[in-house]
């Protein structure tokens, strides 16, 4: 591990921002820069969202584009103020420790920034950047042998996260939001303990409902045969009293709930990879079949129907062994049900779960008068975990997400790859472990220290 005290007397452009040797001239074009993704990010998100909730005229007019501004400016703010503190901290310091270019100048910069954007979305930039921060944590643990990985830890992760979700889930006031209509959707509204009416009185009335449908004289063609013969397995077969699904018995109830979240799975990663596959409709023509017959597509399919049915299943069978629903039982249900993740693992999933689950413990611990309510906590948090990202990024990219190293890249318009990292090699992370090949082009007039010269390739 890089020792703290460690130092390298190099300047801030010798280090950052080798690309020009001027801090101002630096700062403006990354705040260009980023200003410019930043718009081009946040205009069709805000844009499809307004669509999709069906915003009234007024919205557009007079609200969605100074709701882009201000979440364009806070992402603009978070890559420009990390530059222009870059800069501060070496000319307050005189020199750059192990943390300096990485936390030290985050941890200011993310912390203006949060405050830019809007309070609604603090909570939800928090929990996305805590979990990202800890996955980092993690593979910085691993690769200095602090942290032994645990085989399918992944899956096991989700197993217990799935347990407690689907508990809160079946408890009365136990989730709110978008986090209970999800679940709803994915395991349907059967699951709910509180229901409008008792079970024997509804599957009597579906009873009387399919007995009054009989009576009405059809033709007995291909498809009403079809149509029989599933009604006939669906409603006919066994279903234990405390069971909701009352026009289903509880094998073909699991099997539907297979089939429906198959489906959805496998429609949401055809549609993730339907801008790939249009890119290359011309140029590669038989890249349009992978859209609909790729391996991930089936993962992700297998992984929420097998999740759904297992879920299903593991509930009835419960209810019939103990004559009873109760809300434990979604306990057992839900753990079972998170092997499903086999089919489709991952570990950002498994830990942004577990994030939002903390959060969501920790407010129903605070309604409770359990816990302390600290103010401020989400801008902290955000902070935080955004300086020990660009830690990452600095120092040891290779423990850092890909899709985040992509997107600051994207942001920084390539700039952040053009840090002289083999100097910062001296502190024992491997900074330019996968920057083995590029020394920057710098200008002797305003350097600190003799720069190497790159190597020159007839």
């Amino acid at each position: 591990m890089a020792a703290l005290s460690k130092s390298i007397p190099h300047n801030c452009y010798e280090i950052g921002h080798t690309w020009h040797p001027s801090c101002g001239v630096s700062f403006v074009q990354i705040t260009r820069g980023a200003l410019e993704e930043s718009l081009k990010i946040y205009a069709p998100l805000y844009l499809i969202a307004a669509i999709l909730r069906k915003r009234k005229l007024d919205y557009y007019l007079h609200k969605l584009l100074p709701e882009i501004l201000q979440s364009a400016s806070f992402l603009t703010a978070n890559g420009a103020l990390y530059m222009a503190f870059f800069c501060i901290l070496r000319r307050i310091l005189g020199k750059f420790y192990s943390w300096s270019p990485g936390f030290g100048a985050a941890l200011p910069a993310s912390y203006v920034a949060i405050l830019i954007e809007r309070k609604s979305r603090r909570g939800l930039l928090t929990i996305y950047m805590a979990n990202l921060a800890t996955e980092t944590l993690f593979r910085m643990g691993v690769a200095r042998g602090t942290i032994t990985t645990l085989r399918n830890g992944e899956v096991l992760l989700f197993c217990i996260t799935a347990a407690m979700y689907m508990f809160f889930f079946r408890c009365k006031d136990g989730l709110k939001g978008f986090t209970f209509s999800a679940l709803r959707f994915i395991v349907g509204k059967e699951e709910i303990p509180t229901h409008s009416y008792s079970p024997e009185a509804a599957y009597a009335k579906v009873e009387q409902k399919t007995e009054k449908h009989e009576e009405k004289p059809r033709r007995m063609n291909t498809i009403a045969l079809i149509r029989k013969l599933v009604d006939s397995v669906c409603k006919h077969g066994p279903r234990h009293r405390c069971c909701k699904h009352y026009e289903d018995n509880c094998f073909s109830y699991c099997i539907k709930g297979f089939i429906r979240m198959f489906s959805v799975g496998y429609l949401i990663q055809c549609c993730l990879r339907i801008p790939s596959a249009f890119r290359h409709l011309f140029t590669q023509p038989s890249r349009l079949f992978s859209l609909f017959y790729n391996k991930e597509n089936f993962q992700l399919g297998a992984f929420l129907g097998s999740f759904v049915s297992i879920y299903k299943g593991t509930s009835c069978f419960l209810r019939w062994v103990r004559n009873l629903d109760d809300e434990l039982h979604a306990i057992i249900a839900g753990f079972l049900a998170g092997v499903s993740m086999m089919f489709y693992k991952s570990t950002t999933i498994s830990m942004y779960l577990a994030s939002k689950l903390v959060e969501t413990m920790y407010f129903k611990g605070i309604e409770a008068g359990k816990v302390p309510y600290f103010p401020h906590a989400d801008t902290i948090i955000y902070s935080i975990s955004t300086a020990i990202c660009f830690q990452a990024a600095v120092m040891e990219v290779q423990t850092l997400r890909p899709s985040y190293w992509k997107f600051l890249l994207r942001l920084t318009k390539g700039k952040f790859a053009v840090m002289n990292r083999k100097v910062l090699d001296v502190f024992g992370t491997g900074a330019s472990k996968h920057f083995k090949d590029f020394i920057p082009r710098l200008d002797p007039r305003y350097t600190t220290v003799t720069p190497e010269l790159p190597i020159e390739f007839s």
